[in-house]
């Protein structure tokens, strides 16, 4: 059975820095493309980075781009978001997601991870 687990999440400062890390039991990230995502309390869930399994190619929305950095670390099976400058909006839980290569929805979703960005 495949499974998706998120670490990483914290407490921290306005300005502070986070790596969020996702990594999977029964697959190996290296043929999916992950992407990351956030549910802050009130709101809809909302796409923030991805990274194609065909040529490792990270896309990014405007809201995180220059700030967050997804990357794959092949030998431990993970894929991490990189987050600097973070900001009060960035609290949320955040979830790491998979789609096999050549296909276009997502069907294996972790539970997340808690992000909270306070003074």
């Amino acid at each position: 059975q495949v499974q998706f687990v998120e670490s990483g999440g914290a407490l921290v400062p306005p300005g502070g820095s986070l790596r969020l890390s996702c990594t999977a039991s029964g697959a190996t990230l290296y043929y999916y493309s992950i992407g990351w995502f956030r549910q802050a309390p009130g709101k809809e869930r909302e796409g923030l980075a991805c990274i194609n399994s065909m040529d490792d190619s990270p896309e990014y929305v405007n809201a995180v781009k220059g700030r967050f950095t997804i990357f794959r670390d092949n030998a431990e099976n993970m894929v991490n978001l990189e987050m600097n400058n973070l900001e009060f909006g960035d609290t949320a839980v955040y979830y790491c997601a998979a789609k096999w290569r050549g296909t276009t929805d997502y069907v294996h979703w972790g539970r997340g991870t808690q992000v909270t960005v306070s003074s």
